[in-house]
């Protein structure tokens, strides 16, 4: 017989079966003798009061055997002889977009302007110890797109989009650890996502797909309002009336392309600030009340949220026990970003702060049009690389000392592997956007004693949160509003934020396209 509970535990409890089992067998009245097996189906942290609990739901196996249950992948055909539609950009919206296809008996082809996620390490590599950018290979463009080197989070609260447990299930039955269904906050890991992607990628080759690299889109071809191929950078061609177009949020290329073409695009609202590091201890013990972490608990995270001169001010990509990385995709600007190895066993703790944009703050850039807030992005990223001196070393400045405007006579440590430099940030960002982080900064330490710490260094600027582009499409049909056969689809098209809402929003393209051969 099996029985449901959802129940309340110390983390030590949770950890250890026999703990938990006695814990049950009090909390339900049943025997500990009729316990074969407890399965945990949900688990969440709540360190909201003094001592940490955990948050379980448990179905609870009495007086019969339990047999694990495996997550099998779809039963793929090979689809190379069938009718083949394009899509652009190899991130979560494309690979699960293409798996779709092939789920669904159409050859997908998947043109990545990057390399492999294996070749993408060198290029890494360069950016972080040479301070070289390739535009085309580097942590937002190449195969898995961003989310592949910048942390392989899960969390998403996109419910409402699609199956999220669907897209779960896919990342097991490609190898991710079975742990990403039952935690609240789920996590792949930079060092554990490159070999599920390349599985990804195997898997539609070997089906009868084709996912082809360093084929970075120049052209889209359109005849009499429609879809007809696209040309690569070489000179390649490719002919479908089908494209899915999920070239993620750092394709500003696409964008342009976009917008000489005449094809309606529009500009987006989105958020941008700093990301800002301290010590993975120092924030352990403000989340868990603790002067140190204890064995049974991860690393913890954060989430804060303010109002601020009538803004939204809020964390954003959480790193615990993480490093921060360089994201630039031109040379010229500087990005950054962070991300945790699947143990997030690193000594430092990283958090993008934002503040929210509105149209309006573009203003200055309206001659762009949709391009306005791309344009605005752009112009902070680039003043901070003049400012950071010129290469991937970037400006920063100690919390307390940014909320006094006080230039920071010293730096800390940081794991943002190019360096910093000490800035008085306000050369980087425009007033409202510097005031308004540090009267939330100030907030922010009142919510979380100990947080606002001149021990903590902000890295400036953290500016691809989302798209500040829409690539606007009906809602039924997904199809572009003005060109047909084209399927704006993921970030890229202002439609998803992270990678499982990314894949839900690219099996939904695949979906629509197909239904209309």
């Amino acid at each position: 017989m099996q029985h449901q509970f959802q129940l309340v535990v110390s983390p030590k409890e949770a950890a250890t079966t026999e703990l938990l089992t006695k814990k049950v067998a009090r909390f339900s009245g049943i025997p500990i003798s009729e316990i074969t097996h407890i399965e945990i189906l949900k688990r969440s942290i709540d360190a909201r009061q003094k001592a940490t609990k955990i948050n379980l739901k448990v179905l609870v196996f009495t007086n019969e055997e339990f047999v694990q249950k495996t997550i099998d992948l779809p039963n793929y055909k090979n689809v190379s002889n069938q009718e083949e539609i394009l899509i652009v950009g190899a991130g979560p919206a494309g690979l699960f977009a293409a798996l779709r296809c092939i789920e669904l008996g159409k050859k997908p082809i998947v043109l990545e302007r990057g390399k492999d996620v294996q070749a993408r390490r060198r290029d890494l590599k360069a950016i972080n110890q040479d301070h070289v950018v390739n535009p085309d290979s580097n942590y937002c463009f190449g195969e898995g797109g961003a989310g592949t080197y910048s942390d392989g989070k899960l969390y998403t609260r996109s419910k409402k989009r699609g199956d999220v447990n669907r897209i779960l299930d896919l990342l097991v039955g490609f190898g991710a650890t079975p742990k990403i269904r039952i935690d609240a906050h789920p996590h792949i890991g930079t060092n554990k996502l490159p070999k599920i992607i390349a599985d990804i990628r195997n898997t539609i080759i070997e089906n009868g797909g084709e996912v082809i690299f360093n084929a970075r889109v120049t052209d889209i071809i359109i005849k009499n309002e429609e879809i007809s191929g696209v040309t690569l950078q070489n000179g390649d061609k490719y002919a479908s009336k089908k494209l899915i177009l999920a070239t993620g949020h750092s394709a500003r290329d696409i964008y342009e392309l976009l917008h000489l073409k005449e094809i309606f695009i529009e500009a987006k609202p989105f958020a941008l600030g700093v990301r800002i590091e301290h010590s993975q201890n120092l924030i352990d013990q403000i989340q868990y009340k603790c002067e140190t972490r204890g064995e049974y608990l991860p690393p913890a995270p954060y989430s804060i949220v303010k109002q601020v001169n009538g803004r939204g001010m809020y964390s954003f990509c959480m790193c615990p026990g993480g490093v921060i990385a360089p994201c630039a995709t031109a040379p010229g600007e500087i990005v950054t970003n962070g991300w945790s190895p699947s143990k997030r066993d690193q000594p430092t703790s990283n958090s993008g702060i934002v503040v929210e944009l509105r149209l309006e703050d573009f203003a200055p850039f309206q001659k762009f049009g949709p391009l306005a807030g791309l344009e605005f992005q752009k112009q902070i990223e680039q003043q901070a690389f003049l400012e950071g001196g010129k290469t991937q070393t970037a400006p920063a400045q100690r919390m307390v000392d940014f909320t006094q405007n006080k230039i920071s006579s010293s730096l800390p440590k940081t794991s943002y592997a190019p360096g910093i430099t000490s800035v008085d940030l306000r050369t980087v960002f425009p007033k409202f956007i510097h005031e308004t982080l540090r009267e939330g900064f100030k907030a922010f330490g009142k919510t979380m004693r100990g947080y606002l710490t001149n021990d903590a260094v902000l890295h400036a600027p953290e500016s691809r949160t989302s798209s500040p582009v829409r690539i606007p499409r009906d809602k039924i049909t997904f199809e572009h509003l003005q060109i047909k056969g084209l399927y704006p689809c993921g970030e890229g098209a202002g439609y998803a934020g992270g990678i499982i809402s990314a894949a839900i929003d690219g099996e939904k393209c695949a979906e629509k396209a197909i239904a209309t051969l």
